[in-house]
């Protein structure tokens, strides 16, 4: 199928002990706007990243190294890379 790029917020939480607990995935139509979405919820959150990746969205097929776009706070591996 056809591959496109996806923009996507991710945040995180605080789970059971000191566990980061993933928010449900935001879809942005452009990477500013995920870049933006991500930079608002930086101080409400634990963690928090805006990424971009190629992907086919029919398949559930994912790039294996996404673009970042923003990160702050603490987050999972691979997003805790710099």
């Amino acid at each position: 199928m056809a591959k496109e790029t996806v923009h996507i917020v991710q945040a995180y939480v605080r789970g059971r002990g000191k566990a980061l607990k993933a928010e449900q995935q935001v879809g942005c139509k452009t990477a500013e706007e995920a870049r933006r979405k991500a930079e608002r919820l930086g101080p409400l959150r634990v963690g928090v990243v805006a990424f971009s990746a190629t992907a086919d969205t029919e398949m559930g097929d994912y790039d294996e190294n996404p673009v970042i776009l923003f990160r702050s706070g603490e987050l999972p591996h691979p997003f805790s890379e710099s």
